[in-house]
C-alpha cells in the first residue's frame, strides 16, 4: 500500500455535556461544519478535490442522523464534489475514520480525505440510537451485557486497582490537562467556536476542574454501585469472571470520562495529492487494526489490539515514544499500563477524557492529533493511539512523523 500522510488536524474545545454547557446551542452539523471550515481554510484548500469526509458519530439519530458528514459539508459551504460518510464503532469511531481513510489513500481510491467526527452529547443523548445490544435478550446474555461502569469496576477488581489507585491517576489527568492549556500547548489545534455574528461561544475545554484533589474525590461516591448490585450485573460480572468473588465498586464523575459536545478533524492525503495541494505532510500512519474482546471485562480491548498491532507492525513498546489511550474509565488506563509495562510519562502526557472530557465519535481523532503534536513539540518521531469500545473491542493506529 501507498502511504498515507497527516497533513493537518484540529478540534473544537469540549463544552459541557449537557443543557448549560456552552455548545449547547450549536447543532451537531453546525460543530461538525466549524472543523470543516478550519481545515480548508487554514490550508486554503480547494474542497472540490477532496474525495471523501469520513466522520465518527455515535448516535446519528435526530439532527446528527441520516449522514452527518454530508449535512456538515453543507453547513460548511464545501463543494459539491466532496461526499460524506457517517461510521460508528462506538468510542472508537472518530480513529476507525483515519483508519479508514488510509486504507482508501493507501489502495489509492482517494488522494485527498478529511476523517473526524463530531457528537453533540447535549443533544443528543448518549445511547439514543439504541440497539440490540442493549435491548434484545438474545444478544445482550451471550455477551454479559452490563453498563460499561460496572466493566471498568470489574477491571479494577480483578487486577487489583483500589479507589486510592483510580482517584490518584484521575488527580494526575487534570494536572496534566491544565498545564497543558497553561503552555499553550493545544492553542495551535483548538478552533474556538463562535456564532453567526462572530461572538465567542466557547474556546477551552469547560469540563476541566483544576482544583480537583483525593480529598475532593474521596466525597464522591461511587457511581454503579446500585445498579450493579441491585440492578443484577454484579452477578453478571461473576458469572463471566469466576475468579472475582465480588465487584468493588471504585468509579464515580470524577474518575470517569465527561459527557461533552466537540468536533475533530484529520486533513490526509497521499503524497501525490498533497503535492498537488502545495501540503507539507506532519506524519504518516504507519499501521492500524481492530480486534474484538473480552464483552464482559469490555474495556481492556486496547490491550489486545496493541498487542495484535505490535506482532503484525514487527514493534514492541520500546519502539513507541508515546501512547494515548482514551481515559473512559481510570481503570483503562491503569490495567493498559500494567499488562503493557508502560511507564506513566509516556502515557497521556496532556491529560485526558477524564479531565477534558470524551465527545464520543469524535474522541480517536482529537487524542491522535494531540499526540502528533506532542510529538512535535518534544522531537519524538512515533506514537500509538487506542481507544476501548462498547461490546468488548479495541482500535490502535501507529503514526510516524515525517
Amino acid at each position: 500500500m501507498a502511504d498515507t500522510f497527516i497533513y493537518d488536524h484540529v478540534r473544537t474545545p469540549r463544552g459541557r455535556g449537557k443543557k448549560d454547557g456552552s455548545l449547547h446551542e450549536v447543532p451537531s452539523a453546525r460543530l461538525g461544519a466549524k472543523v470543516l471550515e478550519a481545515i480548508r481554510d487554514r490550508n486554503e484548500l480547494d474542497t472540490s478535490t477532496v474525495d471523501d469526509v469520513i466522520f465518527g458519530c455515535v448516535d446519528p439519530v435526530m439532527e446528527a442522523g441520516g449522514d452527518i458528514a454530508r449535512a456538515s459539508i453543507f453547513e460548511a459551504g464545501y463543494a459539491t464534489q466532496a461526499p460524506g460518510m457517517q461510521i460508528n464503532r462506538f468510542c472508537a469511531s472518530g480513529l476507525d475514520a483515519v483508519n479508514m481513510g488510509a486504507a482508501k489513500i493507501g489502495q489509492g481510491a482517494d488522494d485527498i480525505v478529511i476523517t473526524g467526527g463530531v457528537e453533540s452529547m447535549s443533544r443528543i443523548g448518549i445511547g439514543m440510537s439504541g440497539g440490540a445490544w442493549f435491548m434484545d435478550p438474545s444478544v445482550n446474555l451471550p455477551s454479559y451485557f452490563m453498563p460499561q461502569g460496572v466493566s471498568a469496576d470489574l477491571i479494577a477488581t480483578k487486577y487489583g486497582f483500589s479507589r486510592d489507585d483510580v482517584d490518584a491517576y484521575s488527580v494526575e489527568s487534570q494536572k496534566r490537562a491544565a498545564h497543558a492549556w497553561e503552555k499553550g500547548y493545544f492553542k495551535n489545534s483548538v478552533v474556538p467556536v463562535k456564532d453567526q455574528n462572530g461572538l465567542m461561544i466557547l474556546d477551552h475545554d469547560e469540563h476541566m476542574r483544576p482544583e480537583t484533589d483525593m480529598q475532593s474525590l474521596a466525597s464522591l461516591n461511587a457511581s454503579f454501585e446500585i445498579m450493579g448490585e441491585m440492578g443484577g450485573f454484579d452477578a453478571v460480572a461473576v458469572q463471566a469472571h469466576p475468579d472475582v468473588e465480588m465487584v468493588k465498586h471504585v468509579h464515580h464523575a470524577g474518575n470517569s470520562s465527561g459527557i461533552v459536545d466537540g468536533a475533530a478533524a484529520v486533513l490526509m492525503g497521499s503524497a501525490e495529492g498533497g503535492k498537488k495541494m502545495g501540503l507539507k505532510p506532519r506524519a504518516k500512519i504507519r499501521a492500524f487494526t481492530n480486534i474484538g474482546s473480552d464483552p464482559a471485562l469490555m474495556l481492556t480491548g486496547p490491550v489486545d489490539v496493541t498487542q495484535k498491532l505490535f506482532e503484525r507492525a514487527g514493534m514492541t513498546p520500546n519502539d513507541i515514544d508515546l501512547f494515548e489511550l482514551n481515559e473512559a474509565f481510570a481503570s483503562v488506563v491503569l490495567r493498559y499500563m500494567q499488562a503493557l509495562d508502560i511507564p506513566h510519562d509516556k502515557i497521556n502526557v496532556n491529560g485526558g477524557a477524564i479531565a477534558m472530557g470524551h465527545p464520543l465519535g469524535a474522541t480517536g481523532a482529537m487524542i491522535l492529533g494531540t499526540v502528533l503534536d506532542e510529538l512535535e513539540r518534544r522531537d519524538l518521531n512515533t506514537a500509538l493511539v487506542t481507544l476501548c469500545i462498547g461490546a468488548g473491542m479495541g482500535t490502535a493506529t501507529i503514526i510516524e512523523r515525517v
